[in-house]
């Protein structure tokens, strides 16, 4: 089962996750209304639809020059603007397929000062029962391009849930992401965030990309998806109340 972006922040943000301010809208009044609540220089207008490469993805009906899923705005005006134009049009990316998903809500969130974009995912490896900590530099790509193109950027190691996470873990963690001083210990304090977060809410998925340096240098989860073991879920019946009915998981 699958969350969109706005649910997975909330449930990361109770164990502690630095996520940007941000509201979701099922509406062009209630993404006004989000918008004038976060008072921002800047607002990003996320479309919330199960797949990836929204950014990159085009709405059906509207022309080649027509901006994706995901576009960065500087006013209120410019926010309903953009509402009216996604909601409720079909979003086509590269995961989808060409039938695409209809746009239902969107997520109204804070802008973000970017200096880099990092990848991080945690993820359930059935053979050994292990949780596999993946990581990346290279963030903000789609991690099978980069696997394919440049593998050696691609750092992978495991925790063993009996023991739970170790220091030397949050320091692989940080060199693999080229990480050094006060952002190696916000890397050290996240991963022992998300792999709390990972096992309370028995998550077989837990996608950061990106994961990015702020220009004050500190650590943000700019976008989160994640997916959790159906079969545990019923130890989790406020996850369960997250479901999307109105489109396929």
């Amino acid at each position: 089962m699958n969350i969109h972006e706005h649910q997975a922040k909330a449930v990361l943000a109770e164990f502690g996750v630095a996520v940007p301010r941000g509201y979701a809208a099922f509406t062009v009044d209630e993404a006004v209304e989000a918008a004038k609540k976060l008072g921002t220089p800047v607002f990003v207008v996320k479309s919330q639809i199960h797949a990836g490469g929204r950014g990159k993805g085009r709405f059906e009906g509207l022309g080649p020059d027509a901006k994706g899923g995901v576009r960065v705005v500087k006013t209120v005006d410019e926010v309903k603007a953009n509402a009216e134009e996604m909601l409720g049009r079909v979003l086509v990316t590269h995961q989808t397929g060409e039938k695409g998903k209809q746009v239902n809500r969107l997520y109204i969130e804070e802008g973000a000062a970017i200096a880099r974009e990092l990848y991080l995912s945690l993820l359930v490896d059935r053979e050994t029962s292990r949780v596999s900590v993946v990581a990346s530099t290279e963030g903000g790509m789609d991690i099978e391009e980069v696997a394919h193109a440049t593998p050696e950027k691609i750092i992978t190691f495991s925790i063993d849930p009996a023991t739970g996470v170790f220091p030397h873990h949050a320091r692989h963690l940080a060199s693999a992401l080229n990480l050094k001083g006060a952002l190696a210990k916000e890397a050290a304090v996240l991963l022992g965030q998300l792999y709390e977060a990972f096992m309370a809410k028995d998550m077989a998925m837990l996608e950061i990309n990106p994961l990015i340096v702020t220009e004050d240098e500190h650590l943000r989860v700019l976008d989160a998806k994640v997916s959790f073991d159906s079969n545990a879920l019923y130890r989790h019946p406020e996850i369960v109340e997250l479901r999307d009915t109105s489109e396929e998981d």
